[in-house]
């Protein structure tokens, strides 16, 4: 791997791990979603120096993440409750955080931590709520 590519390689795992321990260990649901903000953050200042599909994916589907997050806080915040933040939803965020820098680090495929950080985001939403309290949607 040319010295470039590896610089930002280990740059993104180190903002990664970093990303994971803030949001795992703050107890407040708003700074949660503000910390995991910086993750697609760095995805997108990676792949604008050291361009590659995968950050490039990794960038569009945790900002996707990061809206369904700020979308159910807002609703929230207007009194909507109709969907909680569930404690659980943020433990496998953060699993999958953990995950994604060890596939980056490794090398490995990215696909199977982005799925989870996704459906976990997607549980927020109305219908990934409806689909997780039916018993189709599993964390």
């Amino acid at each position: 791997m040319p010295p470039r590519e590896d610089f930002f390689r280990k740059e993104l795992v180190t903002e990664l791990r970093r990303v994971e321990n803030m949001v795992r260990r703050e107890p407040s649901v708003e700074k949660k979603i503000y910390y995991f903000s910086a993750a697609y953050g760095i995805a997108g200042r990676n792949y604008r120096y050291s361009f590659s599909e995968d950050v490039l994916i990794m960038d569009i589907l945790l900002h996707n993440a990061y809206n369904m997050m700020t979308d159910r806080l807002n609703l929230a915040k207007t009194g909507n409750t109709t969907v909680e933040f569930d404690a659980q939803i943020f433990e496998k965020i953060c699993d999958g955080l953990v995950d994604l820098a060890n596939c980056i680090e490794s090398g490995e495929n990215v696909f199977e931590p982005l799925k989870k950080i996704t459906t976990a985001g997607f549980a927020l939403t109305g219908p990934g709520n409806y689909l997780r309290e039916k018993g189709d949607l599993k964390l």
